[in-house]
Order: structure tokens, then sequence, then C-alpha cells
């Protein structure tokens, strides 16, 4: 525990270190920046924390011998893309590294040479591209709604006026359907070209290609153009969703401000916050935020450190005290010693940290990525061998066995395979939605109904986020209104959570406050002022020495029950305490039993003290670890990560890599927006109650996804079977691709009515 008193207080608040680190300190990577191939020199230990790395992948650890250069990524849509990526470049002679963090779309690879042409080339040719990351510069322009939609745009319009054709004169219909299916097929069969000379043959694109090819050569020519506007429609929303997440993560560097002010002797600077180094002297105003991590040089200021640890209460930090980038100087001009090198300040080892989760986490692919490993190829190498075998070997006439082959590849169009995954996923998100969850995709929706374990951050997620009066204890007879009335003089004008709560349950006495004068902060104890000439002082009860035994016990009995308390003084003299409490949520007691009943274990992970935390824990007869900053967050969702698939549900930024270590991130939805963005669900009602029906539609959407995938791969097997024998044609495979679509998003439909 630290003492500090950001109101004035001197309350005792969490201790936070926010400037210490369990991660190695790494350089800011721009494009092809080349860094050194000496070792990379790890963060000091910073009070007591030293600085280690967690997994061997760990872009501040020793990199192997040779150069390393990075690059920004564009046109990924999902973890699948960074693999094509690293597969297409580790085929480069010389190449003795490569990793792709999705998360923040970077590009890593270490190399004997310099290689870089080669890997843009490689990276082309794969169908991605790469752009430069020095400080926006040079970036490409965000593509507008058309550059982005055209491709679906198009095909849509084409099916329709297709449709149309057809209603009128059948031939010409499907002459357009071929013409629409032609155009839909070009920028899916070029990706598919691309990766296949980039060392992925089998993808999903090629799954898609050869479909929409097999349909056209045995007639089917609505059903190939409706799969590729299909593919297309889901690749699109994919890619959005994917643009939301990383603006998350990015939305972590707007915490800094672009430029600072420094000071130089008599002379003030406003510089690029890139140029500031340790040892320089920084200027920083009242509600501005810290451009990097500095020492105060100042008696004492109050900062808000909430965007890092996520706790409601400003802390006062004495002269010498180190202070976090991104936080916030709450009332007052302070001057500041950098401390801190470009690319190592808190913010940008939290975004270390997010990366590291990225890198322990089994990639997210899709189902029908991983399947076309085998189908496609199976498809089209059963369909070849029935269409050659028995005319070759057998000397069987060409034609049937050419009408048998193309059958065999109507029956492998993955149209039934293809939507019984998204149909269901579809409604399941359909259906949160209305209830008030937001899932960010399929892969979100089932990895929830494998969670047996949540980890709760605590300050507003479990609380209120917002302390309140619970207790008002007059002393020598003094009236528990008046005592009241008068703390809330003294407070009044304070923007201190703390103040403004005692100021606000103040109010509802409807009576009036007496007018303070003279109010002024005591450094490290308390804030004094004068009301009709007496003198009050509210102070924390570590500052006083005339509390009797009495008052003292009482005192410990308040904060034992995880309340803080201040000490109201009268001419020196006690009249009162108060105590406050960030109070549970009213649904938190409900949202547990309903997770108990699922069979889901419950824990709470927080920055606060531990007897705080265990106040809350035991109210909610939960477990609890306390005292915890963001990197102890991450080894903690880890360490639970070993035993049982887990959740992690926080509203602020210092809950976001514990989000994304976790099996699933689940943010409330009047947390922070990096909170809300980084995480793979959101609860927009801010209700705990809507975890349980998150994890039970989500158990009830993976069983649809079994039913579904059984109905189309079952109905194939089985005219697969009847076609070989001679027993069904054409048509009949057609009806049986369309029937196992019909029923498949039947099926899927069900979750619709899912209460």
């Amino acid at each position: 525990m630290h003492q500090h008193s950001s109101c004035g207080c001197g309350q005792r608040h969490a201790a936070k270190k926010p400037a210490c680190s369990t991660t190695p300190a790494r350089p800011v990577i721009q494009k092809i920046t080349t860094l050194s191939a000496a070792p990379v020199e790890a963060s000091c230990c910073q009070d007591g924390a030293c600085a280690s790395g967690d997994s061997p992948d760990d872009e501040g650890d020793r990199p192997p011998a040779g150069e390393r250069f990075s690059w920004q990524v564009s046109g990924m849509d999902c973890p699948s893309c960074a693999r094509k990526i690293e597969t297409a470049v580790s085929r480069l002679a010389g190449v003795n590294e490569v990793r792709v963090l999705y998360a923040t779309e970077k590009l890593v690879v270490n190399a004997g040479s310099d290689i870089s042409k080669d890997v843009e080339q490689a990276v082309k040719q794969a169908g991605f591209t790469l752009k430069s990351s020095q400080s926006g510069q040079n970036a490409a322009p965000d593509a507008s709604f058309w550059q982005e939609n055209r491709a679906i745009i198009l095909l849509s319009l084409l099916m329709l006026a297709s449709w149309l054709l057809s209603s009128v004169d059948e031939n010409s219909g499907r002459m357009a359907f071929i013409a629409t299916t032609l155009v839909g097929i070009w920028p899916v069969g070029k990706k598919a070209v691309q990766l296949m000379r980039s060392g992925t043959p089998f993808a999903i694109e090629t799954l898609m290609s050869i479909a929409a090819i097999g349909a056209l050569f045995i007639g089917a020519t609505a059903e190939a153009a409706m799969v590729l506007l299909l593919f297309l429609v889901g690749e699109r929303l994919e890619s959005f969703a994917a643009s939301r997440a990383r603006r998350g993560v990015s939305a972590l560097m707007a915490l800094k401000p672009d430029t600072a002010v420094r000071i130089r002797g008599d002379q003030r600077q406003t510089v690029a916050v890139d140029t500031l180094r340790p040892g320089d002297i920084i200027e920083v105003a009242a509600g501005a935020r810290l451009p990097a991590d500095a020492r105060l040089l100042d008696a004492f200021a109050s900062f808000d450190e909430s965007a890092l640890t996520g706790e409601s209460v400003p802390v006062e930090r004495q002269q010498g005290e180190k202070v976090a980038a991104g936080c916030t100087s709450v009332d007052r001009q302070v001057q500041m010693e950098v401390v801190s090198r470009s690319g190592e300040s808190a913010i940008d080892r939290i975004l270390h940290l997010i990366e590291q989760a990225e890198q322990r986490r089994a990639p997210i692919e899709r189902f029908l990525d991983r399947f076309s490993r085998y189908y496609t190829p199976a498809i089209m190498a059963l369909a070849l061998l029935v269409t050659l075998i028995p005319p070759l070997l057998f000397a069987a006439a060409w034609q049937p066995w050419i009408y048998k082959g193309l059958t065999l590849l109507l029956i492998g169009c993955p149209c039934a395979l293809v939507i019984s995954t998204p149909a269901a996923i579809t409604s399941g998100l359909a259906t949160a939605t209305r209830r008030g969850a937001l899932i960010k995709g399929g892969a979100a929706l089932e990895s929830l109904g494998a969670v047996r374990t949540i980890a709760f951050d605590k300050t507003g997620t479990l609380t209120e986020g917002k302390p309140v009066v619970t207790d008002v204890v007059a002393l020598n007879g003094e009236d528990e209104n008046a005592l009241l009335l008068k703390a809330a003089a003294v407070e009044t004008g304070s923007s201190h959570p703390l103040a403004r709560a005692i100021v606000a349950h103040a109010a509802t006495l409807n009576q009036p406050i007496p007018l303070a004068s003279g109010q002024r902060a005591l450094a490290g104890s308390g804030v004094e002022a004068s009301i009709n000439g007496r003198h009050l002082l509210i102070s924390a009860p570590a500052k006083l020495t005339q509390l009797t035994d009495a008052w003292q016990a009482k005192i410990a009995e308040l904060e034992s029950a995880g309340k803080t308390t201040v000490v109201v003084l009268e001419e020196q003299q006690p009249i009162g305490l108060i105590a406050l409490r960030d109070r549970v949520r009213d649904d938190a007691l409900q949202a547990i039993n309903q997770l108990k009943a699922l069979g889901i274990d419950s824990i709470m992970l927080t920055g606060d003290n531990p007897r705080a935390a265990a106040a809350i824990a035991a109210e909610l007869g939960i477990g609890y670890r306390a005292s915890l900053l963001p990197a102890d967050k991450v080894q903690a969702v880890a360490e639970l990560n070993q035993q049982q698939p887990v959740a992690m549900v926080g509203d602020g930024i210092n809950d976001a890599p514990a989000m994304k270590a976790a099996t699933i991130g689940i943010a409330m939805g009047g947390g922070s927006d990096v909170a809300l963005e980084t995480a793979d669900a959101a609860l927009t009602h801010n209700h705990l109650t809507g975890l349980a029906a998150m994890i039970r539609l989500s158990r009830a959407t993976h069983a649809n996804i079994r039913q579904n995938i059984t109905i189309a791969l079952g109905l194939k097997a089985i005219f697969l079977l009847t076609t070989l024998l001679g027993i069904t044609g054409l048509w009949l495979a057609v009806l049986a691709d369309s029937g196992a679509t019909a029923l498949v998003t039947a099926n899927a439909l069900r979750l619709l009515q899912k209460k």
C-alpha cells in the first residue's frame, strides 16, 4: 500500500505502479526499418518488477542472427490470412524468421540480408499489400464505400438482371447467369491463383472457384453465381469486423498526445512526442495527458490513472514518483522529467502485451478454410478419377463417365456446406443482438460455449465504478446531517470522485449546504476550509494522532468491509467519520449464480487493494486476485487458460491485454472504447445477467452447426454413392444440393426462437 491523497484527503488507495513492466522494452518499428542484430536491451527492473519475456517469440527477445524488417499489412480479413502471408514469405531464400501480428497488422521478417523487395513481391503475389507505417505518412488512404463493395454491388445487380431475363427467356437468362458467374469469379479466381503460387493451393478461394466452374459445366448457372455472391458478402463482413477490432487497438495510441511542451532554460518548445528523450523536462497542463512516462518534479499533484489501471479514484503522486504515459493531470499544471524512451512507455508496453497475447493464442481459423484442405482436393481428385479411370482402364464409354464426373463436381459444390455454418451463426448473432449482446463474429460465438471459467475485472464490471457514501458516523453528539453538510461544504467545487460522492449524498438531504471559504488542499494530509469562522479539515485517519482507541476500532471495522474512510475535524477535534465504497452492481450476484448453474466458475482480477477486493468477493461468493497490474492480469488469465477455457470480462483499457490473452474477451457496454473494440463480445445493455444468456446461446449455436454440417455432408455422401452406382443424375444432384441448403437454413432459423 502506498499513501496517496489525490483529493487532498490523504486516502489509502490501491498501490499502483503503471510504469512497471513485465515485458521487455521494444523499439518502434517502421516500414523496412533495419534493426541491429545485437541483443535488444531489456528494460530495467522497475519497482521490483523485472522485465521478462514469457514467450520466445516476444518481439523484444534476442532475434536470430541477421537483420529485422517490418511492414504494415493491408487486406487481411481473418487470422488465416496471416498464415497465408507467413507461408508465402517463408518460402523465400534467406528468411530466418517470419511472423504476422494480426492484431496490429504487422509483418516482421528476420533475414540474413536485405530481401525487402522480395518480401514485398511475395506478399503482393499472395494477394495482400504492404504500406508505410511512418507516423501515418505515405499510408494508403482509406478506401471509399464504392471501392470496398463494388464487386458485391456489381454482382448483385447482374444477378437481379439475370433473374429478370430468365423469367422472360430461359436461354438468355442462362447466358446472363454464365456472364454473371464469370464476372464474379474474376476476383475470387485471381486470389486463388495468387495463393496457389505462394504455397497455399487449397484455400477457400480455390474451393469457391472450383465449385462455381463445376456448376457452370453441368448447367447450374444460377447456383454458381449465388455461391460467389454469398462468398463475397461473407468476406466483406469479416473484413469490416476485423477493421473495427483493429481500431480498438489503435485507440490505445490516442491516449498519448502527438506533441509535448518541452522546457529548456526559460524557453518552452512544442515538440513531437517521438523527439522526447529521458531527462527532458516537460510541462503538462491541467486536464492534459502525459506524452511519456515521467517523474513528477512538483511537490505533489493528482492524476487520473483510470485509462491504464481502470480504477475510478485519482491518486496523488508526490515529488519524485513516476507517472505513466496516458494518465491525466487532474487539477493543476505540472512539470515532469521524462523517464521513458520513444516506443517504451506504458502504453507501448500494453500494445506489446496485446501482440504477445495474440501470439500465444491458437490462430482462429474458419471451419471451411480448414476443411477445404481435404475436401477440395478430395472432390477434385475423385471427380477426375471417375472421369478418366473407367474409359482408360476398362474401355468404358467416355460420355457417361464425364457426365458422372461433372455430377460429382456439382455434389462437391459447397452451397449447403458454405451456408451451414454462417446460417447458424447469423441466426445466433441476431438473437444475441436482440438481447443486448454484441458478439463479433462466429469464432467468438463458438468460443463462448467452451468457456468454463470467467474472470471479472472489479471496478466498472462487478461494481458500478462510482464511490457512494455508505456510513456517516457522528462523534461527540454532532448531528449526522449537520456533519454531512459541513463535509459537503468543504468538498464543494472539487472534481475528485470521493468529493463528488459526499456532495451528491448531501444533496439528497434537500437542505442548503453552508458556504465555505479558504478551501485549500494540504499535500498528503487532506483538504481544509472555514465555515462561519470555524476551521474544518477532512483527512485520512492515518494522518491523525488524536483519534481514540474506540474510534480507531470503528475505522478499522469500516475499512475491513472494503470502505474508504475519512475523518471530519472541526477546530482540530474529530466530529465524525464518513465511509464510502464502490457499490456492487445490482445484478452481479444473480449473474454469478446463473453462471454457477451452467457449471462455470468465476474469479475476480483487480488492481484494487486486497482488503477492498476481499469484501467484494465475499459478497459475491467468488475467488479473487488483487493488486494486479495489466501484465499481472495477463499472467493470471494465461495460468487459468492452461486449466480450462477462460473468458475475461472488463471495461477498461487496462483489461484489453487480458481480454486478448483469454479464450474470449467480453467488454461491458459502458466501458472504454478500447475495451469495447478489443473484446470479442460486449454487453451493450451493460447487464451482467446477459453473460449466462450469451453462453447458453453459444452452446445452442454450436449444436446447430454440428447438425447442419451433418446434414450437408450426409446428403452429399449419400448422393456421391448413388451417383457412382448410376442411380442418380444431374437433376437429383441439383435437388440434393438445393435441398440440403434449404434444410440447413431452416434448421438455423430455429435459433431465432431461442429464449
